[in-house]
């Protein structure tokens, strides 16, 4: 079952969950994606003013990719916002 994200600090904690599972520092994952390490640690931190260019380079550099779909059930403003 793929993991699910709703909120930027969910998805910070699936981008260091794969980079640990990778075996990647934040500088080498930076380096692979062409990104600051300063950046990687915002990502994984939840910052909700991420690029979308810069999350799709991201999570290309750990082989992961974007999906949408449907939400599951009815949600909160403040599941939306995190």
């Amino acid at each position: 079952m793929p993991d699910l994200a709703r909120t930027p600090k969910q998805l910070g904690a699936l981008v260091r969950r794969q980079r640990k599972r990778l075996g990647l520092s934040q500088g080498a994952l930076g380096q692979r994606a062409g990104l600051r390490q300063e950046t990687i640690s915002l990502i994984e931190t939840g910052n909700p003013a991420t690029r979308l260019d810069t999350l799709l380079a991201l999570l290309a550099a750990l082989d992961l990719e974007l999906q949408v779909a449907a939400r599951t059930r009815q949600h909160s403003v403040e599941d939306l916002i995190g």
